[in-house]
């Protein structure tokens, strides 16, 4: 309390005493001992009156012990089962769980992790990836203001993810790997890495490059073959030994007839070998019969034009031509899109040829784009033509059908330069991305698709989608989601298949590891989007002729199920609508490829890096004592007294105003009891 209140509280008191004295003593006619009592009473309601007035603060502290937190994270993926360390992994959570010392002195959070983080509420060994580098992160951001030794249960095998050894050093917890493997050697050999492309041509050769790994101390010959069902197409003799410990083979394989082709790359097993089932692995190419050739119409150099040739190329079975308006007339029958980029002057005969020939496109306006030609060269769709540009964020149309939109944060992508005024759209169309200014969407289109006269439309109302390639990079380290957006678009541009009440987005065929999820919108018989159908997918597996019914989750505008986890082979299905006669069906394949049974030994070299790196120390798993009795004599983990400061005003206090009621109704009463009033 400051000394200007408490001089404050003085002369209250003072005041309220010299007024009560001065009502009942000073020339009262009240003769009894009943006046000292009802000056004491008017003292007491003046003062506590005047005591809210003042308000006085009173502080008050609440001292506390906090103590540090142990976080403790098990690896639940399925190397650790199948290294056969499952049970000592139990063993040591346990040892650290029930020990009371540890528990007196640290609060223990536990945690499993797999791809994904998640918190410890049972074990089962059957993650089909790790990622520790993900779980060292999000530790690091969750404790970053706290004292908090991280002790990580795991083999160190990451199938996912960036290396974790490196993530320790911008994490400031100390990490206390607890190594579930031994040391041993054992020979062994494997496939570390296949490269081949996804999708190949008819009649074309494709690329094929495997880097086979031998790790063992003795001189050995074996064998590579490469397998399409019982037939050997490769072999290869390949000698390896101590110093020669891995080599890259090379070779072209002939793709003959259209569809999903599988393969098997295998190297010939040791006798002595521990693992076999690292020495093979699956993969598998789509063969195609065309390429989808894409004219990139343009007058003006533009680096929206490098963005966009990267983005449809990134799926191999499209190509991009830039070329000038004049060359496109020549060559008008060699592609099945034109992309006409910031369409001027030079672009008159293009669009009269487009018209003609009635030719799908997408028209990406901009500050050169000269509205006039456009607006007269179709009656789709008119531009108000204001001379003046304005900066335009994307908003998406979470109800767009045309096809299936994954969102990609379109929130933080950089503004479109744009034509100021409205576009108005004559035939029906569907708006894909609004118009959105200063936080606030409009009712205008930036991106909008619209089919007409037995053609298929798009209008990108901007300039610099460059700028979206790039934040899509700096979102996810990847531009991925960015040229998958835009491919989804040039599909549907180049396609002139019938629009269906059921889309679906899916993959032909799946490696072992990835996650399978298939998407699906739903249309009425209007085709407007419903979000309250009730769909399902039936599911068969041809290789056992097994059936298995899913029901599809609605989430982010899209039907989904994810399927990841079902056993490898070959899968057709159906979605359909469960009380409309809708449907649509497809199939897919599975590849056989486990990457958490690809490990021998666990990795000591990573995790003693992951300790060295962060100030933390290895353990096995027969050192639980050693590691608790480490933590537990550790000074940098002292329980801290910390203390809260309390300030209550006075006015706050309800008694006091019980008090002053209390005390004013006594002085009432006894007033008029003894008819003073």
């Amino acid at each position: 309390m400051q000394n200007i209140t408490i001089v404050y509280i003085t002369i209250a008191a003072f005041t309220a005493l010299l007024l009560a004295l001065f009502q009942y003593l000073y020339k009262s006619k009240l003769k009894s001992n009943l006046k000292y009592l009802l000056t004491a009473l008017r003292v007491i309601s003046i003062f506590g009156i005047l005591l809210l007035i003042i308000n006085p603060k009173f502080e008050s502290y609440i001292y506390f012990d906090e103590k540090p937190t142990l976080v403790l994270a098990v690896d639940n993926s399925e190397s650790v089962s199948y290294l056969k360390q499952a049970d000592n992994a139990k063993q040591m959570v346990n040892a650290l769980l029930d020990n009371s010392d540890l528990n007196d002195r640290f609060n223990i959070e536990t945690y499993s992790f797999g791809k994904s983080l998640s918190s410890l509420d049972s074990l089962n060994f059957n993650e089909r990836q790790s990622n520790l580098a993900l779980a060292l992160k999000q530790f690091g951001e969750v404790y970053a203001n706290q004292i908090a030794p991280i002790v990580v249960v795991s083999d160190g095998n990451q199938t996912y993810g960036s290396d974790y050894s490196y993530v320790s050093k911008s994490i400031k917890q100390p990490v206390y790997p607890v190594i579930l493997g031994d040391s041993t050697v054992y020979s062994d050999l494997s496939i570390k890495q296949l490269n081949v492309n996804r999708y190949v041509y008819l009649k074309n050769k494709f690329p094929v490059e495997v880097i086979a790994n031998y790790s063992g101390t003795e001189s050995i010959t074996t064998e590579l073959k490469i397998w399409s069902g019982n037939s050997v197409v490769y072999r290869k003799q390949l000698q390896l030994n101590a110093s020669k410990t891995s080599e890259i083979i090379s070779t072209a394989l002939l793709a003959n007839s259209v569809g999903v082709k599988t393969y098997r790359v295998e190297l010939v097993p040791l006798e002595s070998e521990k693992n076999k089932i690292n020495n093979s692995k699956n993969f598998g190419v789509e063969v195609i019969d065309q390429k989808t050739n894409i004219a990139l119409v343009y007058d003006r150099m533009h680096p929206d034009l490098g963005a966009l040739k990267k983005a449809i190329e990134s799926n191999e079975q499209r190509s991009v031509e830039l070329i000038k308006p004049k060359d496109y007339l020549t060559q008008v029958n060699d592609f099945q899109l034109a992309i006409l980029y910031q369409p001027n002057n030079t672009f008159n005969l293009v669009l009269k040829e487009i018209q003609t020939q009635k030719i799908n496109t997408f028209i990406i306006s901009g500050e050169t784009t000269n509205w006039n030609i456009l607006n007269e060269s179709q009656d789709y769709f008119k531009q108000k033509i204001t001379n003046q540009t304005e900066n335009y964020q994307p908003s998406l149309n979470r109800n767009y059908g045309t096809f299936i939109v994954e969102n990609l944060d379109f929130n933080s992508f950089p503004p479109l330069k744009s034509e100021f005024g409205t576009l108005q759209i004559s035939v029906p169309f569907e708006t894909l991305l609004y118009k959105s200014v200063n936080g606030i969407t409009t009712e205008d289109a930036l991106l909008a698709t619209f089919e007409a006269d037995g053609t298929k439309h798009a209008i990108l109302n901007g300039e610099d989608i460059w700028k979206w390639r790039a934040q899509s990079f700096l979102n996810t380290n990847s531009f991925n989601n960015f040229d998958e957006f835009i491919n989804k678009l040039v599909q549907y541009l180049s396609s002139n298949k019938k629009r269906k009440r059921i889309n679906i987005d899916y993959k032909s065929f799946y490696n072992g590891i990835d996650d399978v999820i298939i998407s699906a919108q739903y249309f009425n018989k209007n085709f407007e989007f419903d979000n309250s159908a009730s769909l399902s997918i039936i599911l068969k597996n041809k290789n056992d002729e097994s059936i298995r019914e899913v029901p599809l989750l609605l989430n982010n505008g899209n039907y989904t199920v994810d399927l990841s986890g079902i056993n490898s082979g070959l899968y057709d299905f159906t979605i359909k609508h469960n009380s409309e006669s809708v449907a649509t069906s497809g199939s897919f394949q599975i590849l056989e490829y486990n990457v958490e049974q690809q490990f021998l030994n666990a990795d000591i070299t990573k995790l003693k890096a992951l300790a060295y790196n962060s100030d933390g120390e290895a353990y096995f798993t027969n050192q639980s004592q050693l590691l608790i009795e480490h933590l537990l004599k550790d000074k940098r983990y002292a329980t801290i007294q910390k203390s809260t400061k309390n300030i209550v005003p006075l006015i706050d206090w309800k008694y006091l105003l019980g008090i002053i009621v209390l005390s004013l109704f006594a002085e009432w009463f006894i007033r008029k009891y003894n008819g003073l009033i």
